[in-house]
């Protein structure tokens, strides 16, 4: 018995298109899933000159390996920084906690012409440290 004949519909450019938006490696290249969760941060560093900074901002985005967030200070890539990173009481039963975090500088943005703030982000060290805001405020130096 002859095989009947079958025609291959071929997926139209559009759709081709479409596939490759969503599933091509060089679109999103991040090992991790990215969450947009503003938190207020406080960043401390040391600058390429050796002068030390503490700056307060907020981290645009989060992952379990890094984050980004904007400076004044001028950072350089390679840059050790430590965050602060006060958590919402939504997720710390109404308590005030703070996560506390190292990592190195690992891509820098240039910064924005009007408010000449530097984009930064930043990648973690697999150390961290969640503490009450009371005991922060026992570590801190004078």
């Amino acid at each position: 018995m002859p095989k009947k004949a079958t025609s291959k519909k071929t997926p139209s450019k559009k759709s081709l298109k479409k596939r490759k938006t969503l599933y091509d490696p060089k679109i999103n290249r991040r090992r991790e899933w990215r969450l947009v969760l503003p938190l207020p941060a406080k960043i401390r560093g040391i600058l390429s000159k050796g002068k030390i900074f503490v700056e307060h901002t907020t981290v645009k985005n989060i992952s379990s390996t890094g984050a980004y967030f904007c400076l004044d200070s001028g950072v350089v890539i390679g840059s050790k920084l430590n965050l602060v990173i006060d958590l919402p009481k939504e997720l710390s039963r109404g308590e005030n906690l703070k996560l506390c975090l190292g990592g190195l500088t690992v891509r820098l943005e240039e910064p924005d012409k009007e408010k000449k703030r530097q984009g930064v982000a930043l990648r973690f060290h697999k150390d961290f440290k969640i503490i009450p805001e009371e005991e922060l405020k026992k570590e801190e130096p004078s």
